[in-house]
C-alpha cells in the first residue's frame, strides 16, 4: 500500500513540475517572459549563430537586460526622438519588404537558359584602357580642360602607329594600370561603369573606341583586348546576375502596385 501511494506521489509531483510555455521564467517590471517565449528566441538566435552560441542561462540574462533597456526607454520617451523615429522607420520598411517579398526572393530559380540570354548581351571582357583623369571638385572649365588634352590623345591614338599600350605609358593619369599597359583585367557589366561597359562591349577585338567614353572622373579611351565565351566565364557570378535581376522584378512590380494608393511627384532637375 505505501508503495503504491509513493508511486503515486512521484507521478502528481512530476505532473506538477512539468515545464508549461506558460510558465514565467522571469518578471522584468511589468512584463512577464514565458517559457514559450524564451525559448521561441533561444531558438531564433541558435539558429543564427553557427558556433559560439550563448548558453539558456546568459540568454536569459541577456533577454532581462533587453527587457529592463526598453522599459528604461520607454520611460524617457525615446520613441519621439527622431533618429529612432527614423530606425523605426527603417525596420518597418525592411519588415514590410521581407513579408511582402521574402518568401517569393527565396523561391526564384534560374535556370541554365536564363543564363546563357543573359550573357550573351553580357559577356566578360577585358580592356585596357588610357584615362585622362578630373579631378574631385573640378569646375567645368577644367573638366573641359581635360576633354581637350583627351581628345588631343585620342586623336594620336588614332593615327599613330605606336601600340596602344605604350601610348598608354605616355599619357594615362591612371597609376594603378599605366605600369601594365592598361590592363584592367578581366570584368563584366557588374564591375564597371555602365556608359564605359556599354562602350567596350560594342568594340571588335583589339578595336579602340572611336570616341572618348566619359565618367564621373574623367575621359577613357578604351581598347578591347578580349572576351570570353559563356563556357570560359565563371557561372556563379552569371547566376547571381540573373537571379539579382528577378528580384529587381519583384521589388519593381510590388512599388509598381503601391504606387495606385501614394500618387508620386518628382522633381528630379532638384539634384542634378
Amino acid at each position: 500500500m505505501k508503495r503504491i501511494l509513493l508511486v503515486c506521489f512521484l507521478f502528481i509531483s512530476s505532473f506538477s513540475f512539468a515545464q508549461k510555455d506558460s510558465d514565467v521564467v522571469a518578471t522584468v517590471g511589468s512584463k512577464k517572459i514565458t517559457l514559450g517565449e524564451f525559448n521561441k528566441k533561444y531558438k531564433d538566435i541558435t539558429s543564427q549563430v553557427l558556433s559560439n552560441a550563448p548558453s539558456k542561462k546568459v540568454f536569459l540574462e541577456d533577454l532581462v537586460r533587453y527587457e529592463m533597456g526598453l522599459q528604461e526607454a520607454k520611460k524617457r520617451g525615446l520613441e519621439k526622438d527622431a533618429l529612432v523615429q527614423d530606425q523605426m522607420n527603417q525596420a518597418m520598411y525592411r519588415g514590410l519588404l521581407e513579408k511582402e517579398l521574402g518568401q517569393k526572393v527565396q523561391e526564384a530559380k534560374v535556370s541554365d537558359e536564363e543564363m546563357k540570354a543573359w550573357y550573351s548581351k553580357n559577356p566578360q571582357i577585358r580592356v585596357s584602357t588610357i584615362l585622362i583623369e578630373v579631378k574631385p571638385g573640378a569646375t567645368e572649365a577644367q573638366r573641359e580642360e581635360a576633354k581637350k588634352r583627351a581628345n588631343e590623345i585620342l586623336a594620336e591614338v588614332k593615327s599613330s602607329k605606336r601600340p596602344f599600350e605604350e601610348l598608354v605609358r605616355l599619357y594615362s593619369d591612371d597609376t594603378t594600370t599605366k605600369n601594365l599597359g592598361g590592363d584592367v583585367g578581366w570584368q563584366s557589366r557588374i564591375t564597371l561603369n555602365g556608359a564605359y561597359y556599354e562602350a567596350a562591349n560594342k568594340l571588335k577585338l583589339n578595336e579602340v573606341t572611336s570616341n572618348l567614353v566619359e565618367v564621373a572622373f574623367g575621359f577613357h579611351i578604351i581598347k578591347l583586348t578580349g572576351k570570353r565565351t559563356y563556357e570560359e566565364a565563371p557561372k556563379r557570378e552569371i547566376r547571381m546576375a540573373v537571379f539579382d535581376e528577378k528580384r529587381r522584378v519583384l521589388f519593381d512590380t510590388f512599388f509598381t502596385g503601391l504606387k495606385k494608393n501614394y500618387p508620386v511627384n518628382v522633381n528630379s532637375k532638384l539634384v542634378e
